[in-house]
């Protein structure tokens, strides 16, 4: 076979053009649920005394603190309630539960575009978190998050190609009332994004009116349910191995009411886990698979993420360290116990501890991301935007993140060796009697776009070029592309109708648009 050899035809320009130019979903060189699995931190055998010390510590130590309705449930289905008030789980009732809970799942969007299945080392990137304050890139301080700053942030994430979903990300602090907040987070995050979108009741009495608006939302409830766009992302345990009684009412009535679940088990090692990565994953294991029992003895089968979400502490001040190598690590070693029991899973990768988006961020960030992805994490939640151990929010940070995560899913995806990439026939044709380089090859210029991942904002020009241009600055870059982003009408806005009807039925605190 011959290797056909192009002249260069528009040169440098040419070449930016065809980067630019939106890439048909067949040959993107990244997307969503790309399969991770590569990097293992556990061998088989680690893998399997975490799992039965995580079985020891349900039969032996149980959990404490069981609503009512969560021992009627529990006991019903063959645990034991102590005389010391906790619930215990015989091996063989989680194993009954581990067989019959739901595995390959689809979180849906409001597109069905933005849908992703959750199977195997599928990997997905997204928001999380409930930060409390948003960065000011201006002046480098903290202000109170608001209910607009959600409602951008969704339309930010919305916009960026390796965001996947939408976690909430922060807390309308501007709206006192919790049903009012609640609400209100449900509608600035659904009319910001068609992605899946994630949202938490601080109250159980709140589920029935946030599925009341859904329902408006969807066009009904037969619809809701056929589609459920939100999932609940639930606490419902207080480490360590305690049940969180509300957040476990606000779950039953999720369940009840078609909402996926998130079982999210958020210890810290060396407070309230075990000081050690062995142990921190084995209580999260734990309490995890509590979870699973739970939902699968109340409705068999409904669809629950696996949220082990250990986080790191720094033990000379008692500060999360949500951006070190050890956080890095509890997420990859969480990752693979999903992959041994073959659930959907989810783990905090991306975050960081940097007030800012600067140097400490990126190395943290991508630190996690990368060993998340490559560990095949479902759903990699905070993966961008958050800063100052969770305590903060930057959108601008969220928009550099997308370029981040890009190059942490090329990683992902990994070295493909066939006969076309070993490329023997490219040297034969470059190296005899050929140009000497492969600039300008159909082969070259065939792959360049399936094979690369090009930046957004991230700078790759020479020193003199760089100057040319006026020295672009990284976040003031990420600064106008959210100005760009905003500017435009949001793609996830409601029917007027629908939107009147939402607005006659309950307080909303956005302005129309």
């Amino acid at each position: 076979m011959t290797q056909t050899l192009t002249r260069r035809s528009g040169g440098r320009a040419a070449r930016r053009a065809a980067r630019a130019a939106p890439l048909d979903d067949l040959i993107r060189p990244v997307r969503p649920g790309m399969q991770g699995g590569h990097y293992r931190p556990l061998s088989d055998a680690d893998i399997a005394r975490i799992h039965d010390a995580a079985l020891t510590a349900l039969e032996d130590i149980g959990l404490a603190d069981a609503p009512p309705t969560g021992i009627e449930i529990l006991t019903g289905a063959g645990a034991t309630l102590g005389a010391d008030g906790r619930i215990r789980f015989p091996r063989a009732l989680v194993e009954d539960m581990l067989a019959i809970a739901a595995r390959d799942i689809t979180l849906h969007g409001r597109d069905a575009a933005h849908d992703l299945l959750l199977s195997g080392a599928r990997v997905h990137y997204g928001t999380a978190g409930a930060a409390v304050h948003v960065v000011d890139i201006d002046t480098g301080s903290y202000r109170d998050s608001t209910v607009q700053d959600l409602h951008d942030a969704a339309r930010i994430a919305d916009a960026l190609d390796n965001i996947h979903f939408l976690q909430r990300p922060m807390v309308a602090r501007d709206i006192a009332d919790n049903l009012q907040m609640d609400l209100n987070t449900i509608y600035a995050c659904c009319t910001g994004t068609l992605k899946h979108v994630g949202v938490s009741f601080s109250d159980p009495s709140h589920v029935a009116p946030g599925l009341e608006l859904l329902h408006l939302i969807a066009g009904g409830e037969q619809a809701w349910r056929a589609r459920p766009f939100v999932s609940n992302s639930n606490c419902f345990v207080v480490p360590p191995m305690k049940f969180a009684t509300e957040s476990c009412q606000a779950m039953e009535a999720c369940i009840a009411g078609g909402m996926p679940v998130l079982l999210l088990s958020a210890g810290m090692a060396g407070a309230t886990a075990p000081s050690t990565i062995a142990g921190a994953i084995v209580q999260s294991v734990a309490e995890c698979l509590a979870g699973v029992v739970y939902v699968n003895a109340l409705a068999p089968g409904h669809p629950a993420v696996f949220g082990t979400w250990p986080f790191g502490l720094d033990l000379r001040s008692g500060a999360m360290t949500v951006g070190s190598g050890e956080q890095a690590l509890l997420t990859a070693g969480c990752a693979q116990m999903h992959r041994f029991y073959g659930l959907p899973g989810g783990a905090a990768g991306g975050a960081c501890d940097s007030k800012l988006p600067d140097m400490q961020a990126g190395w943290e960030q991508m630190c996690s991301n990368v060993m998340a992805g490559l560990a095949g994490l479902n759903m990699v939640y905070e993966a961008a935007g958050m800063h100052a151990s969770l305590l903060g929010f930057c959108p601008e940070s969220l928009i550099l993140g997308d370029d981040l995560i890009g190059q942490a899913l090329r990683c992902v995806r990994g070295i493909e060796v066939d006969d076309t990439t070993l490329a023997l026939d490219q040297m034969r044709a470059v190296c005899l009697g050929g140009p000497g380089h492969y600039l300008g090859t159909d082969a070259t210029l065939g792959r360049m776009q399936k094979d690369h991942v090009y930046p957004t904002l991230g700078d790759r020009t020479s020193p003199k070029e760089w100057a040319e241009k006026g020295k672009p600055d990284l976040v003031a870059r990420a600064k106008a592309r959210k100005a760009a982003i905003l500017e435009r009408p949001t793609r996830a806005a409601l029917d007027p109708v629908i939107d009147a009807a939402i607005r006659d039925r309950f307080v909303i605190h956005l302005p129309r648009t």
